[in-house]
């Protein structure tokens, strides 16, 4: 059985949990859902980005899915090389509460 996350205090973990927002079109179209796109640490697992959001935004999570995002081969002088993966988390968020991504944190 997991254990369940003691306190929600802002620890210093929750700031390298989550990393940034990820803003693109289709995320900006998930906010009509009362959802929040971030890009995570590859190593985070749902728990501890739902501790992080909670403390660091002070707003309640119903649910929250990842994706790893394979980095893309790309040519830089004829020569090929590979982006690095990354790990998104689509956060959806309680009824009534929002997160103002453009603002820090």
């Amino acid at each position: 059985m997991a254990k369940k996350p003691t306190a929600s205090a802002v620890d210093n973990r929750h700031y390298d949990v989550i990393l940034s927002p990820h803003i693109t079109e289709k995320s900006t179209l998930l906010s009509e859902q009362n959802a929040v796109v971030f890009k995570v640490a590859r190593d985070a697992s749902k728990p501890e980005i739902k501790a992080a959001i909670e403390a660091l935004f002070s707003v309640s999570v119903t649910g929250v899915n990842t994706i790893t995002q394979k980095g893309k081969t790309k040519r830089w002088k004829g020569a090929p090389y590979r982006r690095q993966d990354f790990k998104k988390a689509v956060v959806t968020l309680a009824e009534g509460q929002s997160i103002d991504v453009t603002t820090g944190i």
